[in-house]
Formats: structure tokens, C-alpha cells, sequence
């Protein structure tokens, strides 16, 4: 299933932008099923239809699919219930330990949900999309930018919490529990503790291989300023450390005049208060369109309505008006885009959809490689991209065999392939969008030739 996780900084419209998105698709044909985990009335709103709330007790991580368009079924993330579900789990599982410290369970009325629930309904509903199979296409509308980097992070850092407190050889000695429950008279949870602890495993892998497949990728949704520059330069940068791709940026609310389109004298007419607008979100606009077209990250334009979008006739008029434009070979550049060095050109598309099929860029994003230089520089070269980052953001430490990379509040934990851990690290730089780690062999640990 082709997934699209839509995110942007918060108020640039990444609901509008992921329901269009979801209703240009399904009228391409393809069945799609959009979700969103915001309990505003901003879903709602834009697709102008109501999202059904779950059915209480009855287990669904979303409400009954809406139909707002032919071919689109849009859902809300049912996180209260989620919550209250794995509550009565944990306790159910966890009875005899609450036998054992005299504690009284909560009644199903004290369950109310808690502060970080949101993240774990919504990678459980992406989850159950996935093997659900019914749908061609997965639209996410995620939280704002920050949080969705740090939830797109969640599985492998918990998977990492578990095996580190809970790791697997500890379960050898589960055969001398029953011996010490006789003994000393009371039950032992650690068993219960321990199933409870590869349920979860399981789970968080499973979410985690959606979430790295081939056919999952973010869409950056932003409205072109100096503030949002910067934001989605770390954020890049940061999804890209946890080995996410981005698929396009979608440059939303654009005023006439900013892309070359509307009045000829880009808004001047209008008064100076209207073109200081135009100017300033050109200047940002250009800047990130070069950014991200030089990664090979489709760049799409949306226009301002002049009205917030409201019901399917809206979306429809975005999704029609919508332009996008990519790097292509020569042949492709052919239908209309300037040649440049080395081959490629500028290639206009026709908008939201450009990347839904076949999609097999990487967007920046890729996993660390090894690059031997032992002959010419004595050095191996470990390089990860992280297109979009700042020097003054970069953070490295070296732990055993572990590397730990941070960009700005973020953090990454790198196992070390098994010749890097022989090695000592002599420098560090960022070159040309990659992080570049020279690690130099240990004379002590590498081998020697005889």
C-alpha cells in the first residue's frame, strides 16, 4: 500500500493539503482512505462532511469511514478508546501484581486518557490500515512537524528502551519461576512482565516496517516565509536522520504574483501592504524550491482560494490548480523543462498526485554508508545524508559501538557496521548535505596483513 504521512509546521494547512491530496487520487481512481488524528473541527470543515465518532467498547482504532467523495473514505483516530483498550489490557495482564501490593485496579470511568496517547493511536492505526489491504493509498494527516519527526522516531527508540531493560537472555531463568513462586508463597509477575514486553516488540516492529517501506514517504506541507524556512531545514534534516523520505513539499496559500501567475505587477496594484507580502513570500518560495529540487523532492503549489477551503467543490478547485515540478532526466525534461548540467532538467508535473505511483526517489534521505579510503587517506569514511542541516545543529558522540548523531533536539542512536568498531574516530564534517565520520583503524584491534 502507497502511504503518505502529510506534516508541516503548525497552521499551514497540512489538514487542506492531505485532503486534497486524498480526494485528486480517488478521482484518479484509486481507493483511498484518509486519517487524522485531529479531534478539531478543521477535518471536518475542510472536507465539509462529519467524521463519525467509534462505537464505544467496540475495539476500532477509527470511527466509521465518512464519504465525502467518490472513492474517498476519511476517518477519525479513535485515541480515547485506544488508550482505554490497552489500559484495561495492562491491568487485566498485570492482576496479580496489583494482588500482591494490595492495590485496587481503576474502574473503567477512572480510564481517562493521558497525555501522549495521541502518538501511539495514530502508529497502531497506521499499522492496521496496512494489513487491513483494503485501500490503495494511506493518507495521514500528522501532527504538526516537530512532533510528527519525534512519533516517526518512536518505534525504534522503544524497541531500543526494551531490549536494553528487558533483554531476551534474561528469559533463560523464566523456568525457576514456578520453584520461586512456591517458595515464597506469592505469584511472580516477571513472567506475565516478560510476554507483556514481546507483545509490544512485535507490535512497535510492525508498525516500524510500515513506516520504513518502500512505499511510505512524508509530505512537507509549509507556507512560504522565513520562519518556515528555517523550520523545515532541521526538520528535514532530522527526518532524514531517521531514514525517512520526503516525497514533495507542498508550498501552500501562494498569493498571486509569487510563482509568476496573477497580477503582472506581483501584487503591487493592491497596495504596499499586499506586495510586502508577495515579496517576502517569493523570496522564501524560491529559496525552497532550489533546496529541494536539487535533492530531487517534487515541489508542488498550491494557490490562496482567498477563503479558507471548505468541502469537496474546494479541494477539487486546489487539486485542479495545483502545479509541481521535479528534476528529470533529458528525455522527460523534454516536454517543457530547461536542460542543466549533466543531463537533467526542471520537469513540470501536473500536481498532488505526481508521486503516488511508482515512486522510488529517495528524497534526500538515505541509510549510512562506508566508503574505504584506507589506500589514499588511511581512513574509512562513514557518510550519512542529511540534506538541509546546519554545522551549529550537528551533535556526535561516540559510545562503544554505538554513534549517536542529534540534529537540534533530535537524536539518533547508529549501530557501528563491525569495521567501524575497530576503529577510532579522527574528525568529523558536513560536506555537501552529509554528515562525514573518519574513523581511523585501531592498530590494536585491526587486522594486519602479514
Amino acid at each position: 500500500m502507497r502511504t503518505v504521512l502529510v506534516t508541516g509546521p503548525g497552521g499551514a494547512g497540512r489538514t487542506t493539503a492531505a485532503a486534497a491530496t486524498a480526494l485528486a487520487a480517488a478521482r484518479e481512481g484509486r481507493r483511498v482512505l484518509l486519517l487524522t488524528a485531529d479531534r478539531g473541527p478543521a477535518p471536518e470543515a475542510v472536507l465539509g462532511t462529519a467524521l463519525p465518532a467509534p462505537e464505544a467498547g467496540g475495539g476500532a482504532l477509527w470511527g466509521p469511514p465518512a464519504e465525502p467523495a467518490p472513492g474517498l473514505h476519511a476517518a477519525r483516530i479513535a485515541t480515547g478508546e485506544h488508550f482505554q483498550d490497552r489500559a484495561r489490557d495492562l491491568q487485566d495482564r498485570g492482576a496479580s501484581l496489583f494482588d500482591l501490593l494490595g492495590a485496587s485496579p481503576l474502574d473503567p470511568e477512572e480510564l481517562t486518557e493521558l497525555p501522549g496517547a495521541e502518538p501511539l493511536a495514530l502508529l497502531t492505526a497506521l499499522r492496521a490500515a496496512h494489513a487491513d489491504g483494503g485501500y490503495d493509498l494511506l493518507v495521514a494527516d500528522m501532527p504538526p512537524l516537530h512532533a510528527t519527526v519525534r512519533l516517526l522516531a518512536l518505534p525504534e527508540q522503544l524497541r531500543r528502551y526494551l531490549r536494553r531493560l528487558l533483554p531476551a537472555e534474561r528469559q533463560a531463568a523464566r523456568a525457576l519461576r514456578p520453584v520461586l513462586a512456591q517458595l515464597a508463597g506469592v505469584p511472580m509477575p516477571t513472567q506475565r512482565l516478560y510476554e507483556t514486553a514481546g507483545r509490544w516488540e512485535a507490535e512497535l516492529a510492525a508498525v516500524q516496517d510500515v513506516l520504513e517501506a518502500e512505499g511510505t514517504t512524508v509530505r512537507l506541507v509549509a507556507e512560504p516565509g522565513p520562519l518556515a524556512t528555517g523550520e523545515l531545514r532541521l526538520a528535514r534534516a532530522a527526518l532524514s536522520l531517521q531514514g525517512c523520505r520526503v516525497d514533495a513539499l507542498v508550498a501552500n496559500r501562494l498569493l498571486p504574483g509569487v510563482t509568476g501567475d496573477g497580477a503582472a505587477d506581483g501584487g503591487a496594484g493592491a497596495g504596499p501592504w499586499l506586495a510586502g507580502l508577495v515579496t517576502e513570500q517569493r523570496a522564501a518560495y524560491k529559496t525552497l524550491h532550489e533546496e529541494f529540487l536539487v535533492d530531487g523532492v517534487t515541489v508542488c503549489e498550491l494557490p490562496h482560494l482567498g477563503r479558507g477551503p471548505r468541502g469537496p467543490q474546494d479541494l477539487a478547485e486546489l487539486a485542479a490548480r495545483a502545479r509541481s515540478t521535479t528534476i528529470g532526466v533529458a528525455a522527460a525534461a523534454g516536454r517543457g523543462g530547461n536542460g542543466s548540467a549533466g543531463g537533467f532538467g526542471v520537469v513540470p508535473g501536473g500536481g498532488l498526485t505526481d508521486e503516488l505511483d511508482g515512486w522510488s526517489g529517495t528524497g534526500g534521505a538515505g541509510e549510512p554508508a562506508v566508503e574505504d579510503r584506507l589506500a589514499t587517506d588511511g581512513v574509512l569514511l562513514w557518510r550519512l545524508p542529511l540534506p538541509g542541516a546546519d554545522r551549529g545543529d550537528l551533535d556526535l558522540l561516540r559510545r562503544g559501538d554505538e554513534l549517536i548523531v542529534g540534529v537540534g533536539p533530535f537524536r539518533r542512536v547508529l549501530t557501528l557496521p563491525s569495521a567501524l568498531r575497530r576503529c577510532t574516530v579522527s574528525g568529523a564534517g558536513l560536506r555537501d548535505g552529509a554528515l562525514c565520520v573518519r574513523f581511523t583503524p585501531d592498530p590494536d584491534l585491526w587486522p594486519r596483513s602479514s
